[in-house]
Order: structure tokens, then sequence, then C-alpha cells
């Protein structure tokens, strides 16, 4: 398999030095889930693409300190190739950012959290029956690190997480499209850091709470093995076909 990553952001110095990008975070998870993928990163707030995207088997779109819907020339040109991406049924994994601006494509609304910030670990209520099958229970626990979230489902979408905090935490498109808000490539060292961070803007409760949370640890690791069974095949969140509406 051949995995394209689009890395929506360039990390702190201090951050890149232990974690280098985006990518290479994915990258390590993906080899700690067991693939032999290759795995090409382009860094979109560069300008970076592939020639094609023809060669690759899917594509990643990975989180960003930007907004999916500001108007910054980069983020512009993202989402019209994203939306060529969707029209060509080219199939997608949208991580925070990337969860965001896929379904800004898709004509959903997305803005600010109407309740702030959300930050460290968080639980999630899984609703699509084979996915709560494959992770053996109907919740899971991972990093997140946002302020904005898509705020309805996309027309034709199907939901597969929620939270009280995030109510569309994850969706899916037939086999093609499978999105989620929060970070499974996040380490507990990461999550620390931008929490840290953004200490004044959490609020000294949230803060606090947010630190704390991450001494339970989280599941991104089986979150990275649903999404390598879903580019593999071997995992359809939504049976049938799909049908988008661009």
């Amino acid at each position: 398999m051949k995995l394209c990553v689009l890395e929506n952001d360039v990390l702190d110095s201090e951050l890149a030095a232990r974690f280098t990008g985006f990518g290479d975070m994915f990258r390590r998870l993906f080899q700690e889930a067991g693939t032999n993928w290759t795995i090409d990163i382009f860094n979109t707030v560069q300008g970076h693409y592939p020639a094609s995207f023809d060669d690759f088997d899917a594509v990643l779109l990975t989180g960003s300190r930007a907004d999916a819907f500001a108007e910054d020339a980069w983020i512009v040109e993202l989402r019209r190739r994203v939306t060529q991406l969707l029209q060509a049924r080219k199939k997608l994994l949208g991580i925070c950012f990337g969860h965001q601006l896929i379904a800004l494509c898709l004509g959903a609304p997305v803005g600010r959290s109407p309740q702030g910030w959300g930050a460290g670990r968080m639980r999630y209520q899984w609703h699509a029956p084979e996915m709560a099958q494959a992770l053996g229970r109907t919740e899971i626990a991972l990093l997140a690190s946002h302020q904005d979230q898509v705020l309805e489902l996309p027309e034709g979408a199907t939901l597969l997480a929620s939270s009280a905090f995030c109510p569309v935490a994850a969706f899916a498109m037939g086999q093609d499209v499978f999105c989620m808000q929060p970070h499974p490539e996040f380490v507990e060292a990461l999550s620390s850091y931008l929490i840290d961070k953004r200490r004044a803007l959490l609020g000294e409760a949230r803060y606090t709470a947010s630190l704390n949370s991450l001494i339970l640890g989280h599941e991104g690791l089986e979150m990275a093995r649903m999404m390598v069974a879903f580019v593999e095949g071997a995992l359809d969140p939504v049976p049938g076909p799909c049908q988008f509406r661009l």
C-alpha cells in the first residue's frame, strides 16, 4: 500500500526537534500498527503536493494550528485539491484540521467549538456496530487539541463517533472517507506541551483537568489499526455505496 500524507503544519522548533512533524508521527504510528506501507509526506503549507495522486492508495490529511475555513492561499488551494479528490473517489483519511476541511468540502459548517478549547484525553462513543465490534467496546479514549470542530454532519455521511463536547467526532462517507477530530498519532508528551502552551486560553480548571487526564493513557494504536483496516479494505465503516453531494 502507498499512502500520501498531506502535512498541514510546520511544528514549533522545540516540537520539531522531538517529533519532526505530523507526517513522521503517522509514519511511526502505522509502523507500530504493523504496516509495511510506503508513506510519502508533502507539506501543504509550503506548497508541496505530489505530481499526481493516482499512484497512491489513500491520502491522509493531518492536523494544523490553522482554521480549515480560513482564506489563506495555501488553505484555499488545499480545499480545491481535496474537492477534486472527493470527486475522484480517492480514499481519504482526515484528522482534526483534516477532518474539518474534508467536512467543509462536503458542505458541512465548521467553526469555533461552543464549548471552547478541547485538550487532553477525551472519551468518545462509537456508533458504527462493525467498528465497535472491532474495538471490542463502544467507547474509545484519544488525545485531542482543537478549538474548531465540525458543527453538523455532512449530508449523506454516517456519524461514527461523538461526545457531549464534540457531537461530530468522526464520520464516514461509504468506503471512501474516514475522518476524526481527535489525534491517534499524539503521544502524552506532545499533548502535555500543547496544554502548557495554551494554559491561559484553557483557564486553570480546564488546564488542570486536561493535564491530569493524560495519566490515564489513550488508545491511538487501536485507532491506527482501524485506519489501516479501512485503507486496506478489511473494514467498511458504512456498508453500501458512497453517495457524495458536491
